[in-house]
């Protein structure tokens, strides 16, 4: 199928949302409501790493003190009192319904350069779907550079696998083992990383890809369905992003979404949401219908505690 790039586009939510299920992608020019977001992340990250460049300290200390500084870093930024604040204000910025549209919080990320730090909090992503991660069909992923970027530590995203089926490891994944395990896990993953998550279990044809680089604060929003990736980062500079998840409670409850190719995983996100306006949690009796016939064991909500993971 055609694949097509929404550049500042005027589309109401209702039309935002469809084109992202058929696969389309939207990136948005930098504007008030997220360059506060930016804003908030790159004050906390400059003072945790004090006199030393954060898109360079790893030129700097050993990656044992890097992630020292980072671990505890994730987490605090999620708590930070006017982290839900300034995502809700978003969410009215680009006239999203807040009665309908759900929101979970905002992760913090950093992928170093040449190979400093792959695993836990500086996790480097292969190939892979959300959807394989248990993440609602309905999901879309919002994606914020804190700092410019360039090609070189960018993301990818693979359109030909939209709608071609790839061989992958979510069968053995569950989102509430993860939950419990996996993530307070991350810190310990220095050298190598060998939490238990999906992964491609057949060659994956990186070429053609895409790569959007928007400006510190700008956004590229996508399906969770969407095939996408770490791109290797050769830049000599660390990258810092945001990215935060909504869905449309509306088409949740109708099981409208995103075609589901490949994802086999059991357990589900969506106890994660939290309503736009209020930040109410999903209601339980939607989150079980995504349960199927299994019983919800280990933690079914995401701790931002944990929150040492890159995933």
């Amino acid at each position: 199928m055609m694949h097509s790039v929404y550049f500042d586009s005027a589309s109401t939510d209702s039309v935002r949302r469809q084109r992202l299920y058929d696969g389309q992608i939207f990136v948005y020019s930098p504007r008030p409501s997220t360059l506060e977001l930016c804003n908030l992340a790159r004050e906390m990250i400059e003072e945790a790493f004090g006199s030393v460049d954060p898109r360079q300290a790893q030129h700097h200390m050993p990656v044992e003190k890097y992630v020292e500084i980072c671990a505890p870093l994730k987490p605090k930024f999620i708590h930070h009192p006017r982290t839900k604040k300034i995502i809700q204000g978003i969410m009215e910025d680009f006239k999203c319904d807040m009665q309908k549209t759900y929101i979970d919080v905002p992760r913090l990320r950093m992928v170093t350069s040449d190979g400093y730090l792959t695993s836990g909090v500086g996790y480097a992503h292969h190939p892979h779907r959300d959807t394989w991660y248990s993440a609602p069909q309905q999901q879309f992923n919002w994606w914020l550079p804190i700092y410019d970027i360039e090609t070189e530590m960018s993301m990818a995203f693979h359109p030909p696998y939209w709608d071609k089926p790839l061989k992958n490891g979510s069968r053995t994944f569950n989102y509430y083992e993860w939950n419990s395990v996996g993530r307070k896990d991350a810190a310990k993953q220095i050298k190598t990383d060998t939490r238990k998550q999906p992964k491609p279990e057949e060659q994956v044809e990186l070429y053609p890809q895409v790569r959007l680089i928007p400006p510190a604060g700008g956004v590229i929003i996508f399906a969770a369905a969407q095939l996408h990736s770490t791109v290797p980062n050769t830049a000599g500079l660390a990258r810092y992003s945001i990215d935060f998840r909504t869905v449309n409670i509306d088409d949740v409850k109708s099981r409208i979404g995103a075609p589901n190719l490949d994802s086999e995983c059991t357990g589900t996100s969506l106890r994660d949401f939290m309503r736009a306006s209020d930040l109410e949690r999903v209601p339980e009796e939607i989150a079980k219908m995504y349960d199927g016939d299994s019983v919800p064991t280990g933690d079914l909500i995401f701790k931002p505690e944990l929150a040492g993971s890159n995933a």
